[in-house]
């Protein structure tokens, strides 16, 4: 394929530039003082990382891997500050952009099956209890497609209410609730499968060189129906933000062309992550 060369390209500058780049508020140690994070708020470079960016490579569970089923799975997420904290309630604007990609290494011309494209704008709110950072609100307004046509294209939009409050700064409960505009002909469903609401956890060792997550995604209905994420992390370099990553994926919806497909997945790999926590 010869436009896999331009895409690699760009995603390797993608990569570097989050790299070179902090978009978390403040490192573990600034963390409880609230004046250094205001003012780190503000300080901050305005760009860097949102989401967790990795690079893995996985096999399924319950069926013989081969060169169909076996894939790389890579994302790309950064976020660009707009404005200081100087809006009302001492919000700030932001914009961000999270790419998603299945790519399989294995087959002939060794296409990329399904990109994922997630942009969008945020209204972020740090919040503080008694001088000490928790953690902070997020309202966004998001579109997730996958920039096909046809019978083969997916698309929706979501206005959603997140939050990450941090227990202490080596425990973090998040939650996102959304409320959907289906605008895709192909996807009306898609509710039932890439759900509704997600909440989770994540938790750091005191070194910080091990963390470990989990995320349930709740699919639309009464049931108990969640897609399932369970994340490990082990830090290569103490100075470093990159780990050796291991994700278990069980459910639906894991990327948009087959949405519907259940998958069971395991893969490893390494992840680039935020200074604090990470944004789901």
């Amino acid at each position: 394929m010869k436009p896999i060369a331009a895409r690699i390209l760009i995603l390797v500058a993608c990569i570097t530039a989050a790299l070179c780049c902090n978009a978390q508020i403040v490192t573990a140690a600034d963390s409880i003082d609230a004046d250094s994070v205001r003012r780190a708020f503000d300080n901050q470079p305005s760009f860097g990382l949102y989401k967790d960016n990795y690079f893995t490579f996985g096999i399924p569970i319950g069926h013989t891997p081969d060169k169909h089923n076996s894939n790389v799975k890579f994302q790309i997420s950064i976020a660009q500050r707009l404005t200081k904290s100087t809006l009302p309630w001492n919000t700030y604007l932001f914009l961000f952009y999270t790419q998603k990609v299945f790519w399989n290494v294995l087959e002939n011309s060794m296409p990329m099956t399904d990109l994922n494209f997630n942009p969008g704008i945020g209204l972020v709110k740090p919040l503080f209890v008694k001088g000490r950072f928790i953690g902070k609100l997020q309202l966004l307004l998001e579109h997730e497609s996958n920039g096909r046509d046809g019978v083969k294209s997916r698309s929706w939009n979501k206005v959603s209410l997140g939050a990450n409050i941090m227990i202490d700064p080596n425990f973090v409960v998040h939650g996102k609730f959304w409320i959907p505009i289906v605008d895709g002909v192909e996807n009306k469903d898609i509710l039932n499968y890439c759900g509704i609401y997600q909440i989770g956890t994540s938790f750091f060792s005191p070194d910080r060189r091990f963390g470990a997550s989990v995320t349930l995604v709740k699919r639309k209905g009464w049931s108990l129906n969640y897609n399932t994420i369970v994340e490990l992390n082990y830090r290569l370099f103490k100075r470093d933000n990159q780990y050796l990553f291991l994700q278990y994926y069980n459910g639906y919806g894991e990327g948009l062309l087959d949405y519907k497909q259940f998958h069971s997945m395991l893969r490893v790999g390494i992840v680039i992550k935020p200074r604090i926590f990470s944004d789901y």
